[in-house]
């Protein structure tokens, strides 16, 4: 059974550690990838793949199954995606908007599933997209750390 932190308890282990955090890039049979909008901190307004934190006593299978359906809204066993590789995130601010930086040590995983845009959940994305992977890597709006994914030379 996993649970979520109190709010100043979450603060200081954020000011003080990474986070491990899993993102997903999923593509659409047409193999364009899906990007939300970021409504909350950090990488706010900008563009950016699904995704979410591991939290203490989930495996990272549980984990997956849990962040897929929250973020994708379809559960999907780990197993079924393509591990990319683990990444680190470095952002100069942090979800509550007080003066202290954030650190992710993000797993990338990629899956294909065809997923209606309107039935997406709307808690950490106000709007998405299927992006052309070109159009995607050119856009300024879509953050660099989404566009590592594909291009590890992104900036």
């Amino acid at each position: 059974m996993t649970s979520k932190l109190p709010l100043d308890t979450f603060k200081t282990v954020v000011s003080s550690t990474p986070l491990v955090s899993i993102d997903l890039v999923v593509r659409n049979g047409a193999g364009e990838v899906l990007l939300g909008q970021r409504l909350n901190r950090p990488a706010q307004g900008y563009w950016f793949v699904p995704g979410g934190r591991i939290v203490k006593d989930e495996s990272m299978a549980q984990a997956f199954l849990r962040l897929t359906e929250e973020e994708l809204g379809v559960a999907v066993p780990i197993g079924e995606a393509e591990f990319l590789g683990p990444y680190e995130h470095f952002y100069s601010d942090n979800f509550s908007g007080e003066d202290f930086s954030t650190h992710y040590v993000v797993l990338g995983y990629a899956l294909t599933l065809d997923i209606p845009l309107e039935s997406l959940p709307v808690q950490q994305h106000g709007n998405y997209r299927w992006w052309p992977e070109c159009e995607l890597l050119a856009d300024a709006s879509v953050h660099r750390h989404s566009k590592w994914y594909l291009d590890p030379d992104a900036v």
